[in-house]
């Protein structure tokens, strides 16, 4: 499609060009934030037609102020009815940067069109930043003076410089669509686009992506932490009249599961400035009450705190671009297969590893690992998460402990006494060995009541009644009975028991014995005064 500057120029004659409108949004919740106003020429004959088939026309004929102002101007009146905060961005040419009576124009345009303008964006392209910048700064900070906010667009390509952003107050920063549209089939787009985000969350810059077209490019974006995108997934450029239904349609949520920030919210932890992120990291990692590292896909150490160093016992310093093979040698080849697997995607949560002793003669040490395999945006394993719980005190004190219960059980076997276990209604909850071993009835036969079964019958109801009395009351328990023995006899026995209250008084278990009593009682059976 050609056109000439005789057509361009008559075109800005007959007030032929109108604004369009791009959406713009925030990644992380799909909400509207603003638009991009976009020129566009409806041409009589020829249609629509796009702003590189003209605007180069109108700069070469010195005509790309008019141009701005019959856009600006429109676009004002058109926009003056969106509701806040919704802004505008509007990109300025090159040369209109070495106007000095450029902020008094945009502001006699903006009163115009009633619209605020602190909640217009200039968007400056490099190129217009090259052979003055001294003059280029004094029309930005102007610019900066009468509210407006300033992005530098289009970041990254043709001539970049890092001085641009370190002179001129700029708000935001543009990452360009060539970037966007290969980032998700090119890993040098891929860092690129990071590093341009990083780059702006470190000067505190709002980052915003051109051209997203597909959700994948979306999602990309939102984990590399870029805050606004626009492009056709969002919304195609609209005439004015279309305005409205922009505003008024529910937000595109993200298809991630990553939350959606409140409107005015910062972010914060991972997700802040990265030149804040590595004294947030190290305060984490020293402040982590396990051993924390990260190791590359080449398993060589990336990050570690000091407690997993005293862990190792080794120096922070031994670490320094040294493989987990090359500082611990002897435990790497337990740890080794649990990292393979790692790379490979696999999270390993809490496994139990025995690591050698770090001196001569030193008992091995048990260790919780954990392994997290971390992922870039494409989701490829980029390396190792690792944390590490030193558990020897606990699995020693866990054997010490399953010893004195063995050994308090050996005891009880030997206790010639039977100890007994009731609950607040006199069931039985436990019983030792012996009184297997002298009734012939199983714990689980003994259990509740079922150690009734093993009394004398003229010995049941007594018993009983006097067991009710201890429960109603709490008062000590201290009767004797006759019990069955395995072969078939009776043997007296005498059952001594105190209840364990709780702190509001309640009974809550009953503690005993049963002790053997029948030679003592046969021979009270035959003392003579007995026999009278």
């Amino acid at each position: 499609m050609s056109v000439d500057r005789a057509t361009v120029r008559r075109a800005l004659e007959n007030d032929e060009l109108e604004p369009c409108f791009q959406p713009i949004v925030e990644l992380s919740s799909g909400r509207l934030a603003g638009f991009e106003v976009l020129a566009r020429w409806k041409h009589p004959r020829l249609g629509w037609i796009l702003p590189e088939n003209f605007i180069p026309l109108a700069e070469e004929d010195g005509l790309v102020g008019k141009l701005m102002q019959q856009i600006m101007r429109k676009a004002f009146l058109s926009a003056k009815d969106l509701p806040a905060p919704l802004s505008l961005a509007v990109n300025i040419s090159p040369t209109q940067l070495h106007d000095s009576g450029l902020p008094g124009e945009i502001r006699k345009l903006a009163a115009q069109g009633a619209f605020p303008l602190d909640r217009l964006v200039i968007e400056i392209t490099e190129s217009g930043l090259i052979g003055n910048l001294e003059l280029a700064k004094e029309i930005a900070c102007a610019l900066k003076d009468i509210g407006c906010k300033l992005s530098l667009d289009d970041f990254g390509t043709g001539y970049s410089s890092l001085v641009h952003l370190q002179v001129l107050p700029f708000d935001a920063l543009k990452v360009d669509r060539s970037f966007v549209i290969s980032m998700t089939g090119k890993r040098e787009s891929r860092k690129i686009v990071a590093a341009i985000v990083g780059l702006g969350h470190s000067l505190d810059l709002i980052t915003i992506a051109e051209g997203v077209e597909t959700d994948e490019q979306a999602q990309m974006l939102l984990r590399l932490g870029c805050e606004m995108g626009q492009g056709w997934l969002y919304g195609r450029p609209m005439r004015a009249d279309r305005l409205p239904d922009a505003v008024a349609a529910p937000p595109r949520l993200p298809l991630s599961g990553l939350p959606a920030l409140r409107p005015g919210s910062e972010v914060s932890g991972l997700e802040a400035q990265p030149v804040q992120r590595l004294p947030q990291l190290q305060a984490i990692y020293d402040g982590a009450p396990v051993g924390l590292a990260f190791l590359d896909r080449n398993l060589r150490y990336v990050s570690l705190n000091r407690r997993l160093a005293g862990m190792d016992g080794v120096p922070m310093a031994a670490y320094a671009g040294k493989t987990v093979k090359e500082v611990i040698p002897e435990a790497f080849k337990r740890f080794e297969p649990y990292l393979r697997r790692a790379l490979q995607g696999e999270a390993i949560p809490e496994v139990e590893v025995s690591v050698p002793g770090r001196k001569p003669g030193e008992a091995d040490r048990m260790t919780l690992l954990s392994y997290q395999p971390a992922f870039d945006e494409a989701g490829e394993v980029i390396g190792v998460s690792l944390a590490a719980v030193d558990i020897t005190k606990r699995k020693r004190a866990e054997e010490a402990l399953r010893e004195s219960e063995n050994q308090l059980r050996h005891m009880v076997d030997l206790n010639p006494e039977i100890l007994w276990v009731l609950d607040a209604e006199g069931n039985n909850l436990d019983v030792s060995s012996r009184w297997t071993q002298i009734t012939g009835l199983s714990k689980e036969r003994t259990r509740n009541m079922g150690w009734l079964d093993a009394l004398h019958p003229e010995d049941l109801e007594p018993t009983l009644k006097s067991l009710r009395e201890a429960m109603r009351t709490g008062s000590p328990i201290d009767f004797e009975y006759r019990l069955k023995t395995v072969d078939h006899k009776w043997k007296w026995m005498r059952a001594r028991g105190a209840p364990r209250f709780s702190p509001s008084g309640e009974i809550l278990r009953w503690y005993g014995s049963l002790e053997d009593i029948d030679e003592r009682k046969k021979q009270d059976e035959s003392r003579p005064d007995k026999l009278r």
